[in-house]
């Protein structure tokens, strides 16, 4: 009788804690008598690979074993590697699908097509009888969609900006804000030696929760996308603790989608097939107003992919491996379209997200202080670690 397979990738960006989760899927897997295939390169393993050449299979497939993955869990980033490609939006087709009928479409992103086919394809001549996706909006999204025709798919949702929707925590989240805060106690040595104004700029395009609890665990200002501030005050309550401050120094850290009223983020570059551009340095924007507002010098830190490198911390290990573990037991259980999650501060199963929601906002009214622009430090008794409560997970029969 042929050995049921699972079939694991990972998407989007890297972040600490994806070998853990592989590694667990390997080994429980293994144990329960599953061979586990890991899928590289996120869905570009799926939409590029061409299983009748053998250098082809090479790059995109592995099996994964005990003995393979006995140490990964020891390191960031990820074994199988990843990219951004997504099924349904691929930009640049691989040579032996060229002479297929391919649906195109022409959006923000350029010319683009839909290889969802060609991954179902895939999945049945693996072999693959369930799929395991780890990664962000986008990742998930096409998880959704694949479950939506037919494949069985649990989702582990990462990303350090912690803005999955019905999860109130992604793995890599942890790691990113133990980075940032050792990053801005170092550097408030030169900050202070300098007696500057010191602007740290962070990841999180649509959602401020990177930014906002770094803020929290430093004691220290913070702007994010859910909410404008107005730039005159900041700027005032700036200058006003940098008085006060024996150092005679202030610190603030921005999400890279930070805003004020009469400044809209910038973008640059080319497009992804998402239509999606990389933003202008907010920060740096920042430093310009306070030379020429208040006359002040400024040290401006950007703080974006070193907080996704290296080793995971202890919490993204912890969760990273219960989130392995958590889907696997979906798996045996046959169930689908399910993703691990946290849900007001417990393990939960709960559906794969709706991608018309988008990101999962900062409660600006129970976590940020919009008059101190602060996060809120007052009145958690009751609320999860994470703070901001998700609804109640969907349960299925």
């Amino acid at each position: 009788m042929r050995r049921k397979r699972i079939g694991i990738l990972t998407g989007g960006g890297d972040v600490p804690g994806l070998n853990s989760v592989i590694k667990s899927v390997a080994w429980r897997g293994n144990e329960k008598g599953w061979d586990v295939i890991g899928i590289r390169r996120g869905f570009e393993g799926l939409t590029h690979v061409d299983l009748d050449d053998a250098q082809s299979k090479a790059r995109y497939i592995v099996e994964l074993t005990r003995e393979n993955t006995r140490t990964i869990d020891r390191t960031g980033g990820t074994i199988l590697h990843s990219t951004r490609v997504g099924p349904s939006k691929v930009r640049h087709v691989p040579e032996h699908l060229r002479d297929k009928p391919l649906k195109a479409t022409e959006g923000k992103g350029g010319i683009t097509f839909d290889l969802t086919e060609q991954v179902l394809e895939n999945l049945e001549r693996l072999g693959i009888d369930a799929l395991i996706t780890i990664g962000g909006d986008g990742t998930l999204k096409s998880a959704a969609e694949l479950s939506r025709r037919g494949v069985n798919v649990i989702g582990i949702p990462k990303t350090m900006d912690n803005d999955v929707q019905n999860t109130e925590y992604c793995i890599g989240f942890s790691t990113a804000i133990t980075r940032a805060t050792a990053a801005i106690d170092r550097q408030r040595t030169t900050i202070g030696s300098h007696e500057r104004i010191g602007i740290f700029r962070i990841f999180g395009r649509d959602a401020g929760f990177t930014a906002l609890y770094t803020a929290h665990a430093t004691s220290n200002r913070c702007v994010i996308p859910e909410y404008k501030v107005d730039l005159d005050k900041l700027l005032a309550l700036l200058l006003e603790e940098k008085k006060e401050n024996p150092s005679n120094y202030v610190l603030v850290i921005l999400s890279e989608g930070a805003a004020w009223h009469g400044y809209t983020p910038q973008e640059y570059g080319r497009p992804d097939p998402f239509g999606r551009r990389k933003k202008v340095s907010v920060a740096q924007v920042l430093s310009e107003e306070i030379l020429h507002r208040l006359n002040e010098d400024t040290i401006v830190s950007d703080l974006t992919y070193d907080l996704r490198s290296g080793d995971p911390d202890f919490i993204d290990k912890l969760v990273a491996a219960t989130f392995g573990t958590m889907a696997l037991d979906a798996i045996f259980e046959g169930a689908s379209g399910l993703m691990s999650a946290v849900v007001n501060g417990c393990y939960q199963l709960v559906p794969l997200p709706d991608p018309s929601l988008g990101a999962r906002k900062v409660d600006v009214k129970t976590m940020y202080n919009t008059d101190r622009y602060r996060p809120l430090y007052g009145n958690k008794r009751g609320m999860p670690i994470f703070l901001n409560q998700v609804r109640p997970p969907v349960h299925h029969s």
